[in-house]
């Protein structure tokens, strides 16, 4: 089969290529899938270069969502028919024509969906809903406002606080986003960053600031969101695609009575299965009946991989890139 296989770690992916790699078998409890679609994430490309937390040995296949239709069923598997389509989640593996995982780890594709749009939920909604649901215990009627709101996580969080019934602030540098955001989202308000964003925050909640902070940005975004939170607000750590990992010093906490929080998705749910599954099942229930969609900005085959991996790169992507076969 082929496969994009990270062989050395380099930037600008120029240890990935596309690779002729035998095909997996499936075993007990495991299921081999055909992929239809896999979307690009950020961890993917922190991957190739050796800067995520999870480093796999070399060679490897990143790729962590991804739809498609069973293709052979592993001893033991019930419950699926070879055809069905799924969409699912690994660590790595999914910028593949074939991918081998746990049953378990596999989810009946809502009809409705594409195969594209399907392979758009995962990491970046689960991303949203821990950060959101389990670490803000967001509610109803309260402010939030959402950094790299036109990114794949950020999108996700514009997306998923509006249907929490939250009122959204969307922030970017780039109005020509923000302008796409507020069609496809509808977002409470919009707010350019460039130049700061303090002033503006303040004016839109009327004095308060917000209740929430969703950041993937870090650096200078994180120092100033600092300043955008309400008493008893909370900041939440989603990454750093700024470059810079910002500080806090504590008296800023004990003073505006804030909170700071990290956010693993991933790590939440190997901590608390329970709770994973039914963040799982909370995300897909709203997928089904249509209350988030994800958007998907170009779907791209495998020989143009690195075009996918450069719009998330380069942000250039609103919402999904995709890999299809």
């Amino acid at each position: 089969m082929k496969a994009l296989v990270v062989e050395r770690l380099a930037p600008d992916f120029t240890g990935c290529a596309v690779r002729e790699v035998p095909t997996p078998t499936p075993g007990p409890g495991e299921v081999l899938v055909r992929i239809r679609a896999a979307s690009v994430n950020f961890p993917d490309l922190l991957m190739t270069r050796g800067e995520y937390q999870l480093k796999p040995d070399l060679p490897f296949t990143p790729g962590l969502d991804f739809a498609g239709e069973v293709a052979v069923l592993g001893e033991g598997v019930e419950g699926l028919e070879i055809g069905a389509a799924v969409v699912g989640g690994a660590r790595t593996g999914a910028f593949a024509q074939y991918i081998a995982v746990p049953a378990r780890a596999l989810k009946p594709k809502p009809a409705r969906l594409s195969f594209a749009e399907a392979a758009s939920y995962g990491a970046a909604y689960l991303t949203a809903r821990v950060a959101l649901a389990r670490r803000a215990n967001l509610q109803s009627g309260e402010w939030v406002l959402v950094h790299g709101a036109a990114g794949g996580v950020g999108l996700a969080a514009v997306d998923l606080a509006k249907a929490m019934g939250a009122k959204v602030i969307a922030a970017s540098a780039s109005d020509d986003k923000l302008a796409q955001v507020s069609r496809l989202y509808a977002p409470d308000a919009v707010v350019n960053v460039t130049g700061g964003f303090r002033d503006r925050v303040k004016e839109i909640t009327g004095g308060r600031g917000v209740d929430v902070v969703y950041d993937p940005v870090g650096g200078d975004v994180f120092d100033e969101s600092l300043r955008c939170l309400a008493f008893d607000g909370r900041l939440l750590v989603v990454g750093f695609a700024s470059g810079r990992i910002p500080t806090v010093s504590a008296n800023i906490p004990l003073i505006k009575g804030i909170s700071v929080m990290g956010v693993r998705a991933g790590e939440y749910s190997r901590q608390f299965p329970d709770r994973g599954a039914e963040d799982q099942a909370a995300v897909w229930t709203m997928a089904e009946a249509g209350t988030i969609r994800p958007h998907v900005h170009a779907e791209l085959p495998l020989e143009r991989w690195s075009e996918a991996f450069d719009l998330l790169a380069q942000r250039r992507v609103i919402g999904k890139a995709v890999v299809i076969f």
